[in-house]
């Protein structure tokens, strides 16, 4: 079966950093575009970082660029995401996401989500 397990979350203070994780199995794991997405409460799933399927380009949502950065490890099975600077309104369950495409972009397009990590940012 499809796994993705993340790791990593936590509490950390406002400017702080955090790197996440993301193990994957039961996937071939160079078949799959990655990213994260993370969710608030009251609020919807938004996108953070995508990693594409090929070449490793990524891109990511306005509101982290510059402070998160995504990678992958493909010996591994394993997608990472660095968070710097972090702020409270970075506060969010985060979510491992792979699509067969050659982005992700969009929560609909996920084929696999992991069961999500939560970041807490304490001002």
């Amino acid at each position: 079966q499809v796994q993705l397990v993340e790791s990593g979350g936590g509490l950390v203070t406002t400017g702080g950093s955090l790197r996440l994780s993301c193990v994957a199995s039961g996937v071939t794991f160079t078949r799959y575009a990655w990213g994260w997405f993370r969710q608030a409460p009251g609020k919807e799933r938004e996108f953070v970082a995508t990693i594409t399927r090929v070449g490793g380009g990524t891109n990511y949502a306005d509101n982290v660029k510059g402070r998160f950065s995504i990678s992958r490890d493909t010996a591994k099975n394993t997608v990472y995401l660095q968070m710097n600077s972090l702020k409270p309104e970075d506060t969010a369950v985060y979510y491992c996401a792979a699509d067969r495409g050659l982005v992700l972009r969009r929560a609909d397009d996920v084929e696999y989500w992991g069961k999500g990590t939560l970041v807490t940012v304490s001002s």
